[in-house]
């Protein structure tokens, strides 16, 4: 898969909550040990979420690292018989990778080093802030010599490797890093005229929901990205093009995976890029997405100031346990009644309801109505997306006249409500196109018999 598949062999497991089938000796080959899972505890006829992560030989002093214990203890105990296994830190690396680091954090580690806290606070505006975004040594002007020297013995400053930048047709861009894993994750920088350029950061290497319109989703999950690998995202996103699309002041978590599912390491990158003394990104104007992890979702709203929204695009859980099968865990009435609960407690807070739009799906007038009494009593803005078509994809995107009514039918209930066109799809750059999935993919869902025609699947 991608640049996984290389030299060893591995073994695939597939794990129902009934029966198991371990086939060994495979002819599939891979650099790295692989636990490739499928999971129906919460599905009756059918594998829905896939799991495919490899260990890494990366190491870190990230207190958090690419997947933390309670991270593999969150997932097992809301993923049923989907099994990860933790990123290894017995590398030949020793340093310690700052980018991994909260502030508190990052200042007793230079501490331990035996510096004042005056200079912690100095490399780390180098590392983030006075438009340096420093990724080597050389960079850190302005430091004590010996400090410096130091910070070469015992100090990594890159998670990423840039691959390549990719530019679509209407300015947006699309970034390749390579990990030091192999694998490959893709961010988008998505310039605005209004002063408003977003970047948008992955969170992990693939993605388990299975979401059946998400290109990302086909992959199944590699594994988790760890917080330096997040945060390097939006400081190569600014170093790399601040001067060609301007000062990028939002970043959004929708990227390649399902934040919340690696929530540990998304609340610590998040809480880096907002520091005042570094990036300095608004709270408000950084945004975690989420399928509908509701027990993560509440430790979200609890633990960080920062923007939340969730990807809602389905008004019943017939339709939304087929499109998103996260929904046969965490019904829709679940999702949305915490939603009214949690935000009692948060003044002046918004969640922003992502709504793709599915033609002959979930697009209908009916729709609309149904959407209108179930965001009831939550604070909130409502974005609807169009669908961008992938390679074995069987969904078509709605038509614009259909979009606005579907928009006005919204607008005159009061509702708060945005359309939001494509941004990048010649170069597979927008929402839902990014990752590659190879030759093994997760499965596709059978499609409710209601849904048959308009999908142009014979009955």
């Amino acid at each position: 898969m991608g640049s996984m598949w290389m030299m060893r062999q591995v073994s695939i497991r597939v794990a129902a909550s009934t029966n198991s089938l371990l086939l060994s000796n495979s002819i599939i080959t891979s650099q790295f040990p692989i636990s490739f899972s499928f999971s129906s505890s919460f599905y009756p006829k059918s594998q829905y979420l896939i799991s495919l992560v490899s260990s890494s030989h990366r190491h870190s002093l990230s207190t958090t690292a690419a997947s933390s214990s309670s991270s593999s203890s969150s997932t097992s105990s809301h993923f049923g018989d989907v099994e990860e296994i933790e990123v290894s830190k017995n590398g030949s690396n020793s340093k310690t990778l700052l980018k991994g680091l909260t502030y508190s954090e990052f200042e007793n580690w230079v501490q331990l080093q035996g510096y004042r806290p005056g200079q912690a606070l100095m490399l780390w505006k180098r590392l983030y802030g006075n438009d340096i975004w420093a990724h080597q040594i050389d960079e850190l002007e302005g430091l004590n010599k010996d400090f410096k020297k130091m910070l070469s013995e015992n100090a990594e400053f890159k998670a990423l490797s840039l691959k390549g930048i990719l530019t679509a047709s209407d300015g947006t861009k699309k970034i390749l890093f390579t990990l030091e894993d192999g694998q490959v994750i893709e961010t988008v920088v998505i310039p605005c005229d209004r002063g408003r350029t977003t970047v948008c950061v992955s969170s992990q290497v693939g993605c388990a929901m299975n979401c059946q319109f998400c290109y990302t989703g086909r992959m199944g999950l590699k594994r988790h990205l760890t917080a330096a690998e997040i945060v390097e995202q939006a400081v190569f996103a600014r170093r790399l093009l601040t001067s060609e699309v301007g000062s990028i002041t939002n970043v959004v978590f929708m990227g390649m995976g399902e934040p919340l599912h690696n929530i540990d390491n998304v609340i610590k990158a998040a809480d880096i890029m907002v520091h005042d003394q570094g990036l300095h990104f608004s709270p408000r104007k950084v945004t975690v997405s989420t399928s509908g992890l509701v027990p993560q979702l509440r430790r979200f709203l609890h633990e960080s100031n920062c923007a939340l929204a969730v990807s809602l695009n389905a008004t019943t859980d017939e339709v939304r346990n087929w499109i998103m099968p996260i929904n046969r865990k965490y019904k829709l009435g679940l999702l949305l009644e915490t939603l009214r609960e949690e935000l009692r407690f948060k003044n002046n807070y918004k969640v922003l309801f992502e709504y793709v739009m599915l033609s002959g799906v979930n697009d209908s007038i009916e729709d609309a109505k149904r959407l209108i009494d179930l965001i009831e009593g939550i604070p909130c803005k409502i974005n609807l997306i169009s669908f961008n078509p992938h390679t074995g994809s069987q969904f078509q995107p709605t038509s614009d006249a259909k979009m606005i009514e579907f928009r006005n039918v919204l607008a005159e209930a009061g509702c708060t409500v945005f359309l939001r066109p494509s941004r990048g799809d010649d170069q597979m750059a927008a929402c839902g196109q990014l990752g590659n999935p190879g030759a093994i993919q997760a499965p596709l869902l059978r499609v409710p018999k209601q849904f048959q025609t308009a999908l142009n699947i014979s009955v």
